[in-house]
């Protein structure tokens, strides 16, 4: 996961919160918490989370895609956390 950016482990976030959300909704989501974001951003980097092999993309009808997590893209995440965890230590 070290060689994708900071932006596209945002949105493998957004999609593993999600049940198969359209690239409409991971917008939506993404948007509230970084501002706003324009369609010239956001697809480029979800086509690259797909090619390779992060996310798994779909059809909801035939203007509609979705976005999913696939194994690859679920284990990056759990190794993720867990490299940050062993980086970050707060005592408290």
């Amino acid at each position: 996961m070290f060689e994708l950016t900071g932006f596209q482990r945002d949105l493998l976030y957004v999609i593993a919160g999600a049940e198969r959300p359209s690239g409409q909704e991971i917008k939506e989501m993404i948007s509230k918490d970084v501002g706003e974001v324009n369609h010239g951003r956001l697809y480029p980097n979800l086509d690259a989370l797909v090619e390779q092999g992060y996310v798994n993309k779909g059809q909801h009808d035939r203007r509609t895609n979705f976005y999913e997590m696939s194994e690859k893209g679920r284990e990056s995440i759990v190794e993720r956390r867990d490299w940050e965890n062993r980086r970050v230590r707060f005592l408290g």
